[in-house]
């Protein structure tokens, strides 16, 4: 199907087409889970919160207008990578083709390996360099973040992110079909995840090899430059190796709850912020005051 889109236009043409697909589809997840767990939250539901606080409406809008703006950024690596296809630059190649569903596995995993080591590096650059917190310093305003703070990077900062688009093909045959998958489910949908800003039973925070959405957000409310904690996306085995896990005391939401910190009468005092002013056309054109970029309550 991607190699359609692109043999039927250029690379103008394929980058719009991909940049249409990916606003309604982030847009569409990001703003189901933004609904269900944040415009109208519960008290059960706020129990697996990892910050006990909900971000204002002023830094919601801060993370869509950011995170469209990633959006452009996201979509120019892929496009780039099917126009080269098309035109016979890159070993990439459409539909099973004769080395076999065998192959199409073993280059799934490549990928997804792969990128998420080269995602961990080049994030971790983003915290021991001030040229790469020069970049990545926009996407930490969002010390509290909601599913919207998925892509909310600078230019620099997505469009290095998605460079493993064009440098698979490159470097070896890959289906074109299997590694947009993988992008789209293992990197912007668990991106989501990450940035869900709740917690589930299962992976919990604890687990042993999984980067979960508490490490996530962790890593919003404590990194900053020189202290890269958890800058893996999906495996625990990079901050591991490189000794950049968080080992402050545990504020998980099930730790808070063991505690007793998840109680009703803490659930009563909670500021819960009326989102319904982001249907407002005039709050979006207006230039709406931004958020404080200090967190009240950062992890730990």
């Amino acid at each position: 199907m991607l190699c359609e889109i692109a043999r039927h236009g250029n690379f103008f043409t394929t980058w719009a087409v991909l940049s249409a697909l990916a606003l309604v589809s982030l847009l569409g997840m990001s703003a189901w889970v933004f609904r269900r767990y944040y415009v109208r939250p519960t008290f059960a539901a706020w129990q697996r919160k990892s910050s006990p606080d909900f971000p204002s409406p002023q830094m919601v809008r801060r993370e869509v207008i950011q995170m469209l703006r990633g959006l452009l950024m996201a979509t120019a690596c892929p496009a780039l990578a099917l126009s080269l296809t098309q035109r016979g630059l890159s070993r990439a190649y459409c539909g099973v083709g004769e080395r076999g569903v065998g192959y199409l596995v073993l280059s799934f995993f490549v990928v997804w390996i792969g990128t998420d080591l080269f995602e961990f590096l080049y994030h971790r650059f983003g915290h021991t360099s001030r040229v790469g917190w020069k970049e990545h310093r926009h996407h930490h305003v969002f010390y509290n973040p909601s599913p919207f703070a998925v892509i909310a990077d600078n230019a620099v900062d997505q469009l290095v992110r998605s460079l493993p688009m064009v440098i698979f093909p490159l470097v070896m045959p890959i289906n074109m079909d299997l590694l947009f998958f993988t992008f789209a489910v293992f990197f912007y949908a668990y991106g989501v995840y990450l940035h869900w800003g709740y917690e589930l039973a299962w992976p919990d925070a604890h687990h042993a090899w999984i980067n979960t959405s508490f490490q996530h957000y962790v890593h919003h409310a404590r990194s900053t430059l020189h202290k890269p904690f958890h800058t893996g996306f999906f495996f625990k085995l990079w901050d591991q190796r490189w000794g950049s896990l968080y080992t402050g005391e545990c504020v998980c939401a099930k730790c808070c709850v063991a505690r007793g910190e998840r109680s009703p009468e803490a659930w009563a005092k909670v500021e819960k912020p009326d989102y319904a002013v982001l249907l407002r056309p005039g709050f979006w054109w207006r230039g709406a005051a931004d958020a404080p970029v200090t967190a009240p309550r950062a992890a730990g």
